[in-house]
């Protein structure tokens, strides 16, 4: 007990008061089925992970992962501009920066830590060339991880309406005397949402205001684009971001694009100068993924199938899923308490699909969010449409 307990004891309180306190759930996995796990002792088929192609179960990459840590040791044990840097991390980052069509790539430990650390290297730029601060253009629903970027670096965001380039268009327009360089930051795949940016016409944007196109590709990456690269891969965009700990099923984040770029990022970025550096199972397994997921094109086609037959049955049933297109599809059912009371149901019936509560997602907008995976089986679909559609009732 600290002095401070009642404080923290206060704002819990406020929290549990709205529906809004968090809890960890311990959780374990089931040996030969990705799509199912246990947790309070019941087996509940799992539909709120990012594992979309089944790849952290892959034998593969626990066998890379496992034979890395035994060559290499379980540490870097030091950042990447001391000792950290292994013949490996050059060795994954270029494969990377193959897979992605870029010139250069940089791997960090996770995706929040990328953003949160390149963004502010990346504005800091502006007043050291320009005298002047950023103009930060962002997708009013962009991850928390680049909202933070954002504030750390102490500038104040000019938000667009989510996919709104028309709005943004105005906004660029309405600033096209003011002084300083220009950043666009979107996700080409919304997290919440599961619906998708408009990648050329950003880039369009982009070019025609000479302004930094800035991707996270976190949920698009193994997934949509070719090969499974997302859709930012081959597109000339300024960086793509990423991660590994979702459809790649490994852990960390990656940044690609010019080799300049990634030489500046090694020397300002703090994330990537004061962390140590990735070990050599995480190494591990971000290669053998790397190996693994250009050639899974009849997976992403089994999951596309799967997001558009389960939104499919929702619409019928007139649920909202919003403008969804991939394998995350939500449901929306505006109040926090619904979304709890429908999680709960859908859980007594073996399915685990969590409710999404403000503030990850804006007031008024609880829903579940429902990730497909492509283990999932055509019954089963069906099976988790019908229930959800009962849940939410």
């Amino acid at each position: 007990m600290t002095r401070f307990d009642p404080f923290f004891q206060h704002a819990l309180n406020r929290l549990e008061a709205t529906g809004l306190r968090r809890r960890l759930s311990p959780v374990r996995r089931t040996p030969g089925d990705p799509a199912r796990l246990t947790r309070g002792g019941r087996v509940l088929l799992d539909l709120s992970s990012n594992d979309y192609l089944g790849l952290s179960a892959h034998p593969r990459l626990r066998e890379r992962a496992a034979e890395w840590a035994e060559h290499f040791g379980a540490g870097a044990r030091a950042s990447r501009l001391v000792t950290g840097t292994f013949d490996l991390h050059e060795a994954v980052e270029a494969k990377l920066a193959r897979f992605k069509g870029a010139e250069a790539a940089l791997i960090f430990p996770s995706g929040w830590q990328a953003n949160a650390s390149v963004l502010p290297a990346l504005i800091a730029l502006s007043r050291e060339v320009t005298g002047h601060d950023a103009l930060v253009f962002t997708d009013r629903l962009n991850h928390a991880s680049m909202h933070h970027g954002c504030a750390a670096a102490g500038v104040r965001q000019i938000r667009y309406r989510h996919n709104d380039l028309t709005h943004l268009a105005t906004l660029l327009e309405a600033r096209a005397d003011a002084p300083g360089l220009r950043f666009i930051l979107a996700e080409t795949v919304f997290s919440m949402d599961g619906d998708r940016a408009d990648v050329a016409g950003l880039r369009a944007l982009a070019e025609r205001h000479e302004a930094f196109l800035y991707l996270d590709e976190a949920h698009a990456t193994g997934v949509l684009g070719p090969r499974g690269a997302g859709l930012a891969a081959g597109s000339g965009v300024d960086l793509a971001m990423g991660t590994f700990s979702k459809a790649m099923g490994a852990m960390g984040a990656y940044v690609a694009g010019s080799r300049m770029l990634c030489d500046y990022l090694v020397n300002r970025c703090s994330g990537f100068v004061y962390s140590t550096a990735p070990s050599p199972a995480m190494l591990g397994a971000i290669d053998a993924a790397l190996d693994q997921v250009p050639g899974m094109e009849h997976e992403r086609e089994t999951l596309a199938g799967h997001g558009a037959r389960l939104r499919e049955i929702l619409r019928s049933a007139g649920l909202d899923t919003g403008d969804s297109s991939t394998q995350i599809v939500p449901v929306i059912l505006g109040d926090t308490q619904r979304a709890l009371d429908a999680a709960r149901r859908l859980e007594e019936r073996g399915i685990l699909a969590l409710p999404i509560r403000p503030p990850t997602v804006p007031q008024g907008t609880a829903r579940l969010r429902l990730a497909l995976n492509a283990g999932l089986e055509d019954a089963q679909i069906e099976t988790v449409a019908q229930a959800v559609v009962e849940a939410a009732r």
